[in-house]
């Protein structure tokens, strides 16, 4: 049985703690709403008053929290109080400089350090299927593993401090692009007469074949868990897909990258922020594509 403290404990962080627990931890948790300190220590986790209480004696340290800002805050106030040759590992999703920084808190303090966003969404979170998109050096990533491994079903490790959030605003670059050409695709589908059923079963299993169509279908029907077929519950909320794109032009301003279709989905997602839907589902952006909202199409 490890000692771990998990300090965020929302939509993403509440589950992840839960599943250590059902592994068998010993997991000390805190959060500043009171809310997710309620449903966390349903879950069997101990609520403490402070987060530095949280992480005394822990042998990892878990991070879940909005931004780099917080992160760098909460890892300040942290560090202090926690012992030597202990592991941190940050889940969030933050810009790539704030990350390092983060790593070069742990360093002075002693700590091993990890960068470990996730892909799967909260249903990943629940069943403990996450992907973990690891960055930090080899002892790091070794002594944070078994941790991983009860809240995830894929751990990689992408390279060095910052490697796992570069490997995760790519990936959600990539996912933001084509989940829009994917409701395109529908949109234009139902213009030209064709049932959604039917072009599914084309798509999925022809060349345009894709996770946001197979897995994340954005309309009801095909796909019975995915979010369209539950009235575009979040999954993975509009705005939190717009907060990885906007970190992904910032990469990409950093090293002069190139990427036209990932600036362009930023657009799209902010409009469809702006249209009043951030917090439903990202695959909800079909509603904007349309040019009314109809969830029932």
């Amino acid at each position: 049985m490890t000692t771990i403290a998990f300090i965020g404990l929302g939509n993403m962080g509440g589950p992840m703690a839960a599943n250590l627990v059902k592994a068998g931890h010993k997991v000390c948790g805190f959060d500043l709403a009171d809310s997710a300190r309620v449903a966390a220590a349903k879950s069997g986790l101990a609520i403490v008053a402070t987060a530095a209480a949280a992480v005394e004696g822990a042998d990892v340290i878990v991070t879940m929290l909005p931004a780099g800002k917080h992160v760098l805050a909460v890892w300040s106030d942290l560090l202090p109080h926690v012992k030597k040759g202990a592991v941190m590992i940050d889940s969030s999703t933050i810009d790539v400089d704030s990350a390092r920084k983060a790593h070069g808190l742990a360093a002075l303090h002693g700590a091993l350090s990890l960068d470990a966003p996730v892909s799967g969404g909260v249903g990943g979170a629940t069943a403990g299927t996450l992907t973990f998109m690891c960055g930090g050096d080899d002892a790091a990533f070794a002594a944070a593993r078994p941790a991983l491994e009860n809240m995830g079903k894929r751990i990689v490790h992408c390279g060095g401090a910052g490697a796992g959030q570069a490997a995760k605003v790519c990936n959600n670059m990539i996912l933001g692009a084509t989940m829009i050409a994917t409701a395109e695709a529908f949109v234009l589908g139902e213009k030209l007469g064709l049932s959604h059923q039917a072009l599914f079963d084309v798509v999925s299993t022809s060349s345009g074949q894709s996770w946001s169509t197979t897995s994340y279908c954005p309309v009801p029907g095909p796909v019975p868990a995915a979010p369209s077929s539950n009235g575009y519950k979040p999954g993975f909320a509009s705005a939190l897909m717009l907060k990885d794109l906007k970190l992904a032009q910032e990469a990409a301003i950093s090293v002069g990258a190139t990427t036209p279709m990932g600036a362009t989905a930023a657009q799209i997602y902010a409009m469809h922020n702006a249209w009043g839907e951030g917090g439903s589902d990202f695959s909800g952006v079909i509603h904007l594509l349309r040019g009314r909202e109809d969830l029932t199409k």
